[in-house]
């Protein structure tokens, strides 16, 4: 691959979060060079596939290097496409990055390098410590707008429980994501500019019940999309990559409904793995995917207070390695626990992947808004897991 620079901007217009989900969601390969008055050596980002895989910054490398660079509030950046043959070295997934990177600064354990008065500060930040995380995503194709539609803050876009099949895209403002739990509302995450409201199933299989609420938060301006154009697409895939699309949209349900079950402070949570066999081991290298044909097994995320449970897997599932999104989860940062009397059968990754590329843009970051959001309801479910640990321990 030719070397290109894609685009290039300013820190202090488009922050390091911003930025790792402008490229996450593009699925950029190739290096990011960061030059900045404040620092004396120049700093690298080497991404594939939209995620980050290494880093330099000075005598730091790695993912140290990488969050070190969530302190750099102003310089220059390059995006250059180019082929990337540095090892991957970085397993944390994208948005598990970019929260604990920004944590990280908000607890003053990333110096930070820019003017002291502090006026290159963004106006919104992807997440900050004790906020929701934002989502946004990449710019719209308008093409697939059929109709544009606004809400005022407060307003209500979508009510969990009511049916509804369109999808929007949010084409200006923010919306809040939550669902009602027995202790009350759960606020899961907020949406912004290119993020997506609705359930790619509903392209698969018609009636859907919305599964949480989506509320304006402020005034908002939302896209409605073709879905007749998107069905009509996903007709043309393979039946195993349909089926794989309803379970990935099934398990951003499962990972949220079990997040429900930790802020509720479900006592039981604690026995769903016990008498669990190990199939995926969190970290270790695993490139086979599979689809549950009987049993059941739950993905359990490792965390310094115990095993997390993040969400519940049965027939017509799939675990494994997905090579084309990033959920966050199993292989490198989730373990799968199965059942004894668990069957599988083997999917091919490769020929799901063909199928994925040939869809639209608008269609594969949807399904990239998807997987992310899966990931960032994965680390709401961990922390609220050790939140309840705390309790019970004292």
């Amino acid at each position: 691959m030719a070397r290109s620079v894609a685009f290039a901007g300013n820190l202090s217009f488009l922050n390091l979060g911003e930025l790792l989900q402008l490229l996450g969601t593009s699925s950029g390969t190739g290096i990011v060079q960061i030059t900045s008055n404040y620092a004396s050596q120049q700093a690298i980002i080497y991404f594939e596939k939209g995620n980050p895989i290494n880093a330099a910054n000075g005598s730091k490398t790695g993912i140290e290097a990488l969050f070190s660079l969530f302190g750099w509030k102003d310089g220059q950046f390059e995006f250059i496409q180019d082929t990337v043959t540095c090892e991957k070295v970085i397993q944390k997934s994208r948005m598990e990055i970019i929260l604990d990177g920004l944590r990280m600064l908000d607890e003053g354990q990333v110096e930070v390098l820019g003017p002291a008065d502090g006026a290159s500060e963004p106006s919104e930040p992807v997440a900050k410590s004790g906020s929701l995380p934002l989502l946004k995503g990449p710019l719209v194709d308008y093409s697939f707008v059929v109709d544009e539609e606004g809400f005022y803050d407060g307003d209500e876009i979508v009510h969990e429980g009511n049916h509804g099949n369109w999808i929007w895209v949010i084409l200006e403002g923010f919306a809040e994501i939550s669902k009602d739990t027995p202790k009350g509302k759960l606020k899961l995450l907020r949406i912004g500019d290119g993020a997506f409201l609705g359930s790619v199933a509903s392209l698969l299989k018609g009636d859907n019940v919305r599964s949480a609420t989506a509320t304006a938060d402020g005034n908002v301006q939302l896209g409605m999309l073709d879905a007749q154009l998107m069905s009509s697409e996903l007709a043309n895939c393979s039946l195993e990559y349909r089926e794989f699309v309803e379970s990935l949209d099934d398990r951003l349900k499962r990972v949220t409904n079990m997040t429900v079950e930790i802020f509720s402070e479900n006592q039981k949570l604690a026995g769903f793995i016990q008498g669990k066999k190990t199939l995926i081991k969190q970290g270790q290298v695993e490139n086979r995917l599979f689809r549950i044909r009987s049993g059941d097994a739950y993905v359990a995320r490792e965390s310094d207070v115990g095993i997390v449970p993040v969400a519940h897997l049965e027939a017509g599932d799939f675990f494994g390695h997905v090579p084309f999104l990033d959920m966050g989860q199993e292989p490198y940062s989730a373990s799968v626990f199965a059942s004894q009397d668990l069957k599988l059968s083997a999917l091919d990754p490769k020929a799901l992947q063909a199928d994925h590329e040939k869809l639209s843009s608008t269609l594969q970051n949807i399904l990239a808004h998807l997987a992310t959001s899966i990931s960032v309801t994965t680390l709401i479910a961990t922390d609220y897991y050790k939140k309840l640990f705390s309790k019970t321990s004292t």
